[in-house]
C-alpha cells in the first residue's frame, strides 16, 4: 500500500512539474547567445548574434519563407521596369510598435540610409549596387541600380524597414539602444554584455505571437549554455558543437535541432599585413590544415568539406576549383622559403566560434614552423578589429559566413573586393570579375566570371574555404521549432508543445 501511495504521489508530482513548466514555458522563451548582440540597429552589423534578435524586432521588405523562396513582406508585390529600375508595391495596413502607419517613406528612408557611406554599416558592400531610392506614392517605392544586379532581391531579403520620423528625432545612437520597428516583437529592456528581453507586439499585423516574453542571454561559454539547457534555464541554445550535440541525443527533455546551411566556415588570411603578407606563407597555412581530419574529428556529421568559399546552396559556387590537400612537408617548404621559421602569427577568435576548433589548427600551423598565438576576443571587439585596419585585423581567423542570400556576390564580393571592411586584399582582375557578375542577368556569363574569381583566390589566398556549415541548437523536448537553411531564428515560427 505504501509502495502504491509513493508512486501515485510521484506520478502526480510528475505531472504537476510538467504543467508547471509548460504554464511558465508558454510565457518566456529563454534562449543562449554565444555573444551579445553587437548591435541593435539592423542597417549596422549582419553578425548571427545581433540578428538573431533584431529580425524579431523589425519586418523585411521582403524575406524567405521556410523552404527558401523569396517572398512578400513589407512589399506585397514587385515588378522590373526595367534592366535597373524595380517597383515595389509597398503594404498600407502595417504600424510601428509605437502605433505610427508604416509607409513608402519609410522604406525608402531605410534603403538610402544602409546605402549612405557615412552610416559605415558593415553590409554597405551587399547593397551599394543601389544608387537610391524614391517615393511614387504612399504605397509605392522605386529602387533605381548602378547596372543590371541579379542578386538584388536575394539581397534585400535582408533589409529592416525602420521607422523614418523616430530615427531622425532620437539620433542613430539612441535609435540603437532604443529600436522600435514594426515586428512581432519589441524592445523591453538591453543590458549590454547580459541579455535582451523582448515582448509580444500585441497589435502585429501578420500573426499573433504564440510566446509572449523572449530573453536573449548573453553566455559565451559553451559548457553553461549545455548546463543552461539541462537544467532549464535555457529553452534554446545555439552553437552547439557537434561532439557535445551527440551526446546530448539521448537525453531526456532535450533535442537536437540541426540543418545544412548556405554558411560556409572559413579561414581569412590577411594579405595585407605581418607575415601574411607574403603569399608563401598563406599558401603554406592552406596547405597545413587537415580540413578532412578537422571535419571528421570535430563536425563529427555536422558539415561537409568544400574546396571554395562557397556552399552548394549557393549561385556561383563551383567544385572545379581544386582546394589545398593537406601537405605539411609543402607547408614546411614554402615557410622556409619566405624566411618565416616562427614567425609570429596572431589568431583572432571569440566565442562564436568552436574553440577546439580553433586550437587544433592553432596546433596544425605551429607544427609547419609558425608561432600562431590565439587573441580570444568578445564579438563586438572581433568584429570591430576584422573590419578595420589590415594592421590591427589579425593574421588569421575563423570565420562562418553566411550573406543569407544564396549568391556568390554576397560571399566572396565583401569578403575580397578592394575597399570592403572585411577585405585584407586587393587584386584588380578578381575586382574586374565581381563586378561583372553582379552587373549582368545573364546566369552564364556569371557563372563563368565566378569560377575565374574562385582560381584566383585559390592562387593569393587571402582566405580557404573549409567547409559547408551546419547550424546546431540544443532545445528544450517542449519547444516546437524547425530551423532552416537561412538561419532565421524567428520567434514567431515557434510553439510550446507538450
Amino acid at each position: 500500500m505504501l509502495k502504491t501511495f509513493a508512486t501515485t504521489a510521484a506520478l502526480a508530482a510528475s505531472l504537476l512539474t510538467s504543467a508547471a513548466y509548460a504554464q511558465a514555458a508558454k510565457d518566456t522563451l529563454t534562449i543562449d547567445l554565444p555573444n551579445d548582440a553587437a548591435t541593435l540597429d539592423p542597417h549596422l552589423q549582419w553578425d548571427t548574434d545581433s540578428y538573431s534578435v533584431y529580425r524579431n524586432i523589425f519586418d523585411n521588405l521582403i524575406t524567405r519563407d521556410t523552404s527558401g523562396a523569396i517572398v512578400p513582406q513589407i512589399a506585397k508585390a514587385w515588378k522590373y521596369t526595367s534592366d535597373t529600375v524595380i517597383e515595389f508595391d509597398i503594404r498600407d495596413d502595417v504600424t510601428f510598435q509605437d502605433g505610427s502607419k508604416l509607409t513608402a517613406d519609410d522604406v525608402a528612408y531605410s534603403i538610402n540610409r544602409i546605402i549612405d557611406p557615412k552610416l559605415k554599416s558593415a553590409q554597405l558592400s551587399q547593397f551599394d549596387q543601389i544608387i537610391k531610392a524614391e517615393v511614387i506614392s504612399p504605397t509605392l517605392v522605386k529602387v533605381t541600380t548602378k547596372s543590371p544586379y541579379p542578386a538584388l532581391l536575394a539581397q534585400l531579403v535582408k533589409l529592416s524597414i525602420v521607422p523614418k520620423a523616430y530615427v531622425e528625432k532620437v539620433g542613430a545612437q539612441e535609435f540603437n539602444q532604443k529600436p522600435m520597428g514594426s515586428g512581432p516583437y519589441k524592445l523591453v529592456q538591453w543590458q549590454k554584455g547580459v541579455q535582451t528581453e523582448l515582448q509580444a507586439n500585441d497589435h502585429y499585423w501578420r500573426v499573433k505571437p504564440a510566446i509572449q516574453h523572449v530573453i536573449f542571454r548573453a553566455v559565451p561559454d559553451v559548457s553553461t549554455r549545455i548546463a543552461d539547457l539541462r537544467t532549464g534555464k535555457a529553452d534554446l541554445i545555439r552553437e552547439l558543437p557537434a561532439d557535445q550535440a551527440i551526446s546530448l541525443k539521448t537525453e531526456t527533455g532535450i533535442q537536437i535541432l540541426s540543418v545544412p546551411t548556405e554558411r560556409v566556415g572559413y579561414m581569412y588570411i590577411n594579405a595585407e599585413a605581418g607575415a601574411t603578407k607574403d603569399v608563401r606563407v598563406r599558401q603554406a597555412i592552406a596547405y597545413a590544415i587537415d580540413t578532412p581530419g578537422l571535419i571528421e574529428a570535430l563536425l563529427q556529421g555536422y558539415g561537409a568539406p568544400v574546396n571554395v568559399l562557397g556552399a552548394p546552396p549557393v549561385f556561383g559556387y563551383t567544385d572545379k576549383v581544386e582546394g589545398y590537400k593537406y601537405d605539411p612537408d609543402k607547408a614546411k617548404e614554402l615557410i622556409k622559403e619566405a624566411g618565416a621559421e616562427g614567425a609570429k602569427i596572431e589568431f583572432l577568435t571569440s566565442p562564436a566560434y568552436d574553440r577546439a576548433l580553433v586550437e587544433a589548427i592553432q596546433q596544425m600551423l605551429n607544427d609547419v614552423g609558425l608561432d600562431t598565438q590565439i587573441v580570444s576576443l568578445d564579438q563586438a571587439t572581433f568584429l570591430k578589429r576584422r573590419q578595420g585596419d589590415a594592421a590591427n585585423a589579425g593574421s588569421v581567423a575563423l570565420g562562418r559566413w553566411s550573406c543569407a542570400c544564396q549568391d556568390a556576390d554576397g560571399i566572396i564580393f565583401p569578403l575580397f573586393r578592394t575597399g570592403s571592411s572585411w577585405a585584407k586584399y586587393s587584386n584588380p582582375e578578381f575586382d574586374k570579375l565581381v563586378d561583372g557578375a553582379r552587373s549582368t542577368l545573364e546566369k552564364d556569363k556569371r557563372l563563368v566570371d565566378y569560377q575565374k574569381a574562385y582560381e584566383i583566390l585559390r592562387a593569393d589566398v587571402p582566405g580557404i574555404g573549409l567547409y559547408q556549415a551546419y547550424s546546431v541548437y540544443g532545445a528544450s523536448a517542449h519547444l516546437k521549432w524547425q530551423p532552416t537553411a537561412n538561419e532565421a531564428m524567428f520567434v514567431t515560427d515557434m510553439s510550446w508543445q507538450q
